[in-house]
């Protein structure tokens, strides 16, 4: 079975096509001018390049990173696609080192919860180790409700003209494993494709704890597009360091 996005890359945005991109890069962008943070940021978990290539159209000087060499490679295609020259290198959250530093580093879509609980602090230090002072951390994770109660031992499903994804959720104790299976139409005939995924749940006082081993002010947690937190399946914790 392969790993986490290898199948999945070229299909991602087209099934999170119902998230709103738009509206959601632009809750970052006026939270970025909020906080009047500069305009060298670095995407971590950038995925396909959605945010990075909202943002620099937006006028900042982006630089996506991600695990994922297959989803690195549909970002460059679909940022060239659209005239623009963002440069994406493959890092990993847990190890991140990067040449320079940035003004912010922007984390959305559950990048860290592709990490287990106790990895958070020496990932934050890495994150830190990559801003200037004062620069932002802000991310996101998918809240302990939403793992333990809306996604574990549940089946998704999303049936397209070209492509149907079935998501299989069983909760662990401290995590929830998936297994996600794509069928691709192809010349009339269907080709079956399947990877794995494995999402931790963290809970707040752990991600408060690490946030501050790491040297990082919590400025703000709230949910999803600005919505109060506790009513929210996604948290974002917006952090100075």
């Amino acid at each position: 079975m392969a790993q986490a996005y290898d199948c999945l890359a070229e299909w991602f945005e087209l099934l999170n096509d119902d998230c709103d991109y738009a509206c959601w890069s632009q809750y970052f962008i006026d939270g970025l001018t909020r906080l009047g943070a500069g305009k060298k940021g670095l995407e971590l978990g950038c995925g396909s390049g959605a945010f990075s290539r909202a943002l620099t159209k937006a006028g900042y000087c982006m630089t996506g990173a991600d695990r994922s060499a297959p989803m690195l490679n549909k970002a460059v295609r679909l940022a060239k696609e659209e005239g623009l020259s963002i440069p994406f290198v493959q890092a990993d959250a847990a190890t991140l080192k990067t040449p320079e530093r940035y003004d912010f580093l922007l984390s959305p879509n559950d990048c860290y919860n592709y990490l287990p609980s106790a990895v958070l602090p020496r990932a934050f230090k890495r994150a830190a180790a990559c801003l200037v002072r004062g620069g932002i951390f802000w991310f996101d994770i998918s809240s302990p409700c939403k793992l333990r109660t809306k996604i574990a031992n549940n089946v998704m499903v999303d049936d397209r003209d070209t492509v149907t994804y079935l998501a299989f959720n069983t909760l662990k104790e401290d995590r929830v494993e998936t297994d996600v299976t794509l069928f691709v139409e192809s010349g009339g005939a269907y080709r079956r494709f399947d990877e794995h995924h494995t999402q931790y749940i963290h809970e707040e006082e752990t991600v408060r704890a690490a946030l501050a081993e790491a040297g990082f002010t919590l400025l703000s947690m709230e949910g999803h597009l600005g919505e109060e937190a506790s009513a929210s399946d996604r948290w974002n914790f917006l952090c100075v360091k």
